[in-house]
């Protein structure tokens, strides 16, 4: 596959009327979600001469949504287990209704992916590493790339265009934004080795530097300041630049009060992260052991 050449593709195709689709959209759009689904191409990859060290690839992006304006829906049916009893209720099979050129992902057995039964789902056009595990019900949309010997732990999301790293945790509950569009902003970047606690929300294009540790419940979006009680800093997204929590950082859920105002009168205060520590042996203790429970 000649990357520029499809990409010349997926341009002139995107910006043309699809309400009659050619078989030139359905070849273009094929070999954009072959190449998603074998990771030769990503939707964002790392770009260290970048001021994030990450670059979205927007025509990536115009790809995808291609291929929902193209596609019909079509029954996907999933047949019940054997042994399964079926009745006027409960026909022989699930029945499921989505666009067709969505349909579930296929996975290699020499990858030694870990889908365990209970209701997950993989959507066509996205990466799955080799050896990540997939606790049920977890869901993983088109154009993520999830990295090697991952853990997708039950109830988490991996949204649309998400980038997740090797050797990353999201646990149980996690919510893991995508961000397809607008087609041109960076959507939401885990890096390698960071561990996600149950029930964390990242959100608006956050980009988490490998190692770090978000604590259960902390939520990451653009709006929400982090502040840094080791490095007395404060991150938020500027512009164009997203949130960046640094390397190693530990966040916990906090608060900060309201200094005046109606809000200060109320004793009034509002949510926020905090990066209480850096990774220490304690800490990295406690992935060691996360790394056992696999």
């Amino acid at each position: 596959m000649n990357a520029s050449s499809l990409e010349a593709r997926i341009e002139k195709l995107f910006a043309l009327d699809t309400s009659s689709a050619s078989a030139e959209h359905f070849c273009a759009f094929d070999e954009l979600k072959a190449a998603l689904n074998e990771g030769r191409i990503r939707a964002a990859e790392p770009d260290p001469s970048a001021a994030t060290g990450w670059r979205v690839n927007s025509w990536v992006k115009k790809g995808i949504l291609l291929g929902f304006r193209i596609g019909r829906i079509v029954e996907m049916p999933v047949s019940l287990p054997a042994g399964s009893p079926a009745t006027e209720s409960q026909p022989t099979a699930w029945q499921f209704r989505d666009k067709h050129t969505y349909p579930l992902k296929q996975i290699p057995a020499e990858h030694n992916i870990r889908v365990v039964p209970g209701g997950s789902s993989i959507r066509d056009g996205c990466y799955i590493g080799k050896g990540v595990v997939c606790m049920p019900p977890m869901y993983v949309n088109v154009g993520a790339y999830v990295g090697d010997g991952t853990l997708i732990d039950s109830h988490a999301l991996v949204g649309s265009c998400a980038q997740i790293g090797q050797r990353v945790h999201l646990s149980a509950g996690a919510q893991i934004g995508g961000v397809l569009e607008p087609v041109g902003a960076l959507p939401v970047i885990i890096e390698d080795d960071v561990l996600v606690g149950g029930n964390c929300g990242v959100y608006e294009g956050t980009i988490v530097g490998r190692g770090a540790v978000l604590a259960a419940g902390t939520i990451l979006t653009g709006s929400t300041p982090v502040y840094d009680l080791v490095r007395d800093k404060v991150y938020r997204r500027q512009g164009e630049i997203p949130l960046m929590i640094p390397p190693e950082a530990v966040v916990v859920p906090g608060a900060r009060a309201i200094t005046r105002g109606r809000g200060k009168e109320l004793g009034l205060s509002l949510y926020t992260p905090v990066i209480i520590k850096y990774r220490d042996e304690k800490t990295d203790q406690a992935a060691r052991l996360e790394e056992l429970l696999r």
